[in-house]
């Protein structure tokens, strides 16, 4: 069951990598932004493992991002909190250029839960992270993003994903 899961993650971001080569190849001229910035804003737990304190949570996030200097990837920091506990994620992602100072953004990681068993936004234990997003910068030193974070197993005595929903504001730096 684990290995079918993680083959349909393999693909699935297998083929986000092919679009987003796809899509950058279309929007030449764009130039996306290569901001470094720290933010914060709301997580929006959508799932439930289905045992008993492990329903849906509402909280707030903290993210970040370095760039990576002329490459197209960067390294993220999340924290998602509200409920119990705090998911803390370490995630890598390949940043396509779509817009004028916008990407869409893709990757991976792992997400430490700070008290396994209590709810996050993202589940209640640590698992493997797959994570989609965009971010812009909307004006001078500020970054609006939105993501979308796939918890693998990320329910303790359950089979279930997490998906959790972020949105926020971050100031570049």
């Amino acid at each position: 069951m684990k290995l079918t899961k993680l083959a349909a993650s393999a693909l699935a971001v297998a083929s986000i990598v092919f679009s987003a080569g796809i899509a950058s190849a279309q929007t030449a001229g764009t130039n996306g932004t290569n901001a470094n910035y720290i933010g914060a804003g709301v997580a929006a737990g959508a799932t439930s493992g289905g045992q008993g304190n492990d329903g849906a949570q509402f909280g707030g996030n903290i993210q970040g991002r370095y760039a990576m200097p002329n490459a197209p990837v960067s390294l993220r920091g999340s924290v998602l909190y509200g409920g119990d506990a705090a998911a803390i994620m370490p995630i890598v992602t390949y940043d396509a250029p779509i817009a004028r100072n916008t990407n869409l953004y893709f990757g991976g990681g792992y997400s430490f839960v700070t008290d396994e068993g209590q709810k996050t936004p993202l589940g209640n234990q640590n698992s493997p992270v797959v994570t989609l997003g965009i971010e812009s910068e909307v004006s001078n030193n500020v970054i609006a993003y939105g993501d979308t974070k796939w918890g693998i197993d990320a329910y303790r005595n359950s089979d279930a994903d997490a998906v959790s929903f972020q949105a926020g504001l971050g100031y570049r730096f």
